[in-house]
């Protein structure tokens, strides 16, 4: 840990950011004053970089004393405005910073920074301080929601790409917002970068109140329980997921499911400041499972159209539903993209990794294996089986449960598939809610994912699935679910 962080700071104040010449178009706005940046994830590290680009003085600040002090990096090198603060530390510094910005991994209570926002200080997200420079130009997509987020801001962006709109894609998604703020701060030819941000926004990244987000078109697709040791109840999730709306006026369009009473009460504060849409009413978005077609109705435009969906190839019905939010949300935006370009563009679309993703298809046993461990919660889980009714299959199930796991929903889609494997910390407690919720089918238990593959891989028969769809949290045995579901692909290839 660095000592006198206080005399830092007001030696920050004094210093001249180190601007190479390359970079001597970028704007400046915050020369002479100290950004502190809590979190030195990704989102932090993109603040930090943000920061300096903006000619901010810098302290990074993380609890984990065996990181590397940002300084002993190539790309963080060059600024001798920079300074890294590791373990524990005098939390009045923080007080002596022009702004602090924060990571979504770190909560208020953390740092004193619940006080600190209370006291009229300036806290914000990485999300809101990366939007602050953000060209009016650029038009704003943003999706949240419990489930479904990355596929729906995937096709998205896979849409308006194949269209030949340029779209920065990011957020929660993998590549923050910053990134997107340090692009169009170094582009000095004057030419636009991007024309539109589709933005995965967490719950996380919208606890701090945000003053410059502000989307075209926002999109909640759901809400279920989940994230609730942060946020503690139902309704305090549901205020946070509705701070996506919070700057949106009379031309902007926002999308919500229209079932959910959480979310209908939630969005009151907003519903006067913005054109309201609906999942699974009108105006907004209707399907039609059995044509498999969408009827779509947006209020801003008064474009009143049918898309077809029947070409999808991505796999589980559930992804007809987010193709047609994906597209209702392109269309809103108003970007001189017609309904008949959209529908071309369906066919191709394809889901981001371990969300229902084909690792192999029939391999030499005829079974086909499908990574969904992005499913970390039962309702994906169910989403995803609900997908699968056609498609006999040995659904793998297991990892940390949490608290309100509710696997017992899970007995009715499940019924009329092959055999069940649990596995992991929870997998005794996943097997008994189901034995217990009168599921007949075989419901095995393994030690780990390791096992569970190979008791899946004697269960299944030919033109069967292979489904990783755990319902859990990853921690007990992988570092995350990305590292679950790449073990999980690398054990189905390795049996063929």
């Amino acid at each position: 840990m660095r000592t006198d962080l206080l005399s830092h700071i007001h030696e920050f104040k004094t210093l001249r950011p180190f601007v190479s010449a390359a970079k001597i178009t970028c704007q400046q706005d915050l020369r002479g004053q100290t950004v502190a940046v809590i979190g030195l994830g990704v989102s932090g590290r993109a603040a930090v970089k943000l920061a300096l680009a903006r000619g901010a003085s810098v302290i990074a600040v993380d609890k984990n004393k065996q990181l590397l002090p940002l300084e002993s990096e190539c790309q963080f090198a060059e600024h001798t405005n920079l300074r890294t603060v590791l373990g524990d530390f005098d939390r009045k510094f923080l007080e002596n910073s022009d702004r602090v910005v924060v990571s979504p991994g770190v909560p208020l209570e953390n740092y004193g920074l619940s006080a600190l926002l209370q006291s009229g200080r300036v806290v914000m997200s990485e999300l809101d301080f990366s939007a602050e420079v953000l060209p009016s130009s650029i038009k704003i997509l943003a999706v949240t929601g419990t489930n479904g987020k990355s596929t729906v801001s995937t096709f998205a962006a896979q849409m308006l790409h194949q269209l030949g709109i340029k779209a920065f894609v990011g957020g929660n998604l993998g590549n923050p917002l910053s990134e997107a703020a340090i692009q169009c701060l170094e582009s000095y030819s004057g030419k636009e970068i991007f024309q539109v941000a589709v933005v995965e926004v967490s719950s996380y990244q919208m606890e701090i109140p945000n003053q410059y987000f502000c989307p075209s078109v926002a999109v909640v697709l759901n809400l279920t329980p989940d994230h609730l040791e942060r946020h503690k109840t139902m309704w305090n999730y549901a205020v946070t997921k509705c701070r996506v709306f919070s700057h949106m006026n009379n031309n902007k369009l926002a999308l919500l499911p229209a079932g959910n009473q959480h979310l209908r009460e939630a969005f009151r504060d907003h519903m006067d400041k913005c054109n309201v849409a609906w999942i699974g009413d009108l105006p907004g978005v209707e399907i039609n499972m059995e044509s498999k077609v969408a009827n779509l109705i947006i209020p801003t435009s008064g474009l009143i159209t049918q898309l077809p969906l029947g070409g999808m190839k991505a796999m589980g019905t559930h992804n007809y539903h987010n193709a047609a939010v994906a597209a209702f949300s392109v269309l809103g935006l108003d970007i001189g993209i017609d309904a008949d370009s959209i529908y071309a563009t369906i066919e191709s679309l394809n889901p981001p990794p371990h969300r229902m993703q084909i690792a192999v298809y029939r391999d030499d046993h005829g079974v086909t294996w499908v990574d969904d461990s992005k499913a970390t919660n039962v309702e994906a889980t169910y989403a995803g089986l609900m997908g699968l009714k056609e498609q006999k299959s040995v659904v793998l199930l297991g990892g940390l449960a949490k608290e309100s796991s509710g696997f017992e929903q899970l007995v009715e889609p499940l019924k009329c598939h092959r055999g069940v494997i649990t596995f992991g910390a929870s997998g005794m407690m996943i097997q008994k809610v189901l034995r217990d919720g009168g599921l007949t089918i075989a419901c095995v238990r393994a030690t780990n994912l390791e096992d569970a593959v190979s008791f899946a891989r004697s269960m299944a028969s030919y033109g069967d699935a292979i489904v990783l769809s755990p319902g859990c949290a990853s921690f007990d045995e992988f570092r995350n679910f990305e590292h679950r579901g790449k073990v999980f692909q690398d054990l189905a290839f390795s049996v063929h």
